[in-house]
């Protein structure tokens, strides 16, 4: 009697992101997760981040600026996360690993805004994104009202966090390519 092939995580992904409507698909450490749409005051941080890095780049070149970018992570043999924003080099599409994802080299900062999912953007993703070698990764911790600034991993791992509370601004650093500052305010409340 033959067995019947088994689904693999990539296809159950795939399965996943087409009838959950709203939702996208991240396999992390070899779990599936599904994130839901996103709130107004999240999508508003992203767009502010956006507009403060393209006026940066208008200074600075061989950078790009985009939001829902798949990368593909060392952490397990099909995981990957789909970062709510990233700063990548501007020929990231040379890096292209499989399942519309880029290889992690081409990426200088990788921001994440918490959602109903916040502890895998502050637990998980910050492990898979120092064992990736992402060299700034910054999160909009709106579940505990502040900003944090992870940098420069060592043997797979982010030293402590910089944090930032309101009132304060956050200095994207220069290895990023790109120098700009961000209100920790207008981060956390998705304003101007």
């Amino acid at each position: 009697m033959a067995r019947a092939r088994r689904t693999t995580v990539l296809e159950a992904e795939a399965w996943l992101t087409r009838e959950l409507e709203g939702h996208r698909g991240e396999v992390l450490f070899g779990r599936l997760t599904a994130t839901p749409l996103v709130d107004a005051p999240h999508q508003l941080t992203l767009t502010r981040v956006f507009r403060e890095f393209c006026e940066a780049e208008e200074r600075q070149s061989g950078l790009k600026c985009l939001q829902g970018i798949g990368l593909w992570l060392p952490t397990g043999p099909e995981d990957f996360a789909v970062p709510d924003l990233s700063i990548v080099e501007a020929d990231f599409q040379d890096t292209h690993v499989q399942h519309n994802c880029y290889a992690p080299h081409a990426f200088r900062l990788v921001l994440e805004v918490t959602a109903c999912n916040w502890s895998d953007d502050l637990c998980l993703k910050v492990e898979c994104y120092a064992q990736a070698g992402i060299p700034v990764y910054l999160i909009v911790d709106r579940r505990h009202d502040e900003v944090l600034l992870y940098q420069d991993p060592v043997d797979g791992m982010y030293p402590e966090p910089r944090r930032y509370k309101r009132g304060q601004r956050v200095h994207v650093p220069e290895s990023v390519g790109a120098t700009f500052e961000l209100s920790v305010d207008a981060l956390l409340d998705g304003d101007d």
